[in-house]
């Protein structure tokens, strides 16, 4: 398992940007695909996007494809994710998680319940 904190998140306006930044402790985290979720108020939690333990495939939801970007430094233990273009309905906690039930693994699951390890999130808000 691996502990995850979030951060990077605050209040933007509409066509902003920000990172949002996940550190990871332990040498597990390089092991493991890594994953962005978010939860708007009232409502469930869902994928944003996911990238491979060594970076090298990634996915996204359809609503942030072309304006978010997932990245990873495995030397650093922290996973990115770079969000353009940002839109009054991106306001959300964001999560990072780790998929933990395989060790480099290539698989690019959206499922929840996938991902064993979770950081406790980082508020993102977006202005009109």
């Amino acid at each position: 398992q691996v502990q995850l904190v979030e951060s990077g998140g605050g209040l933007v306006q509409t066509g902003g940007s920000l990172t949002l930044s996940c550190a990871a402790s332990g040498r597990a985290f390089s092991r493991y695909a890594m994953g962005w979720f978010r939860q708007a108020p009232g409502k469930e939690r869902e994928f944003v996007a996911v990238i491979t333990w060594s970076g090298g495939s990634t996915y996204y939801a359809d609503s942030v494809k072309g304006r978010f970007t997932i990245s990873r430094d495995n030397a650093g233990n922290t996973v990115y994710l770079r969000m353009d273009s940002l839109k009054p309905e991106d306001t959300a906690v964001y999560y990072c998680a780790a998929d933990t039930r395989t060790s480099y693994s290539y698989s690019t699951s959206r499922r929840i319940e996938d991902f064993g390890s979770w950081g406790h999130g980082t508020q993102v808000t977006v202005s009109s």
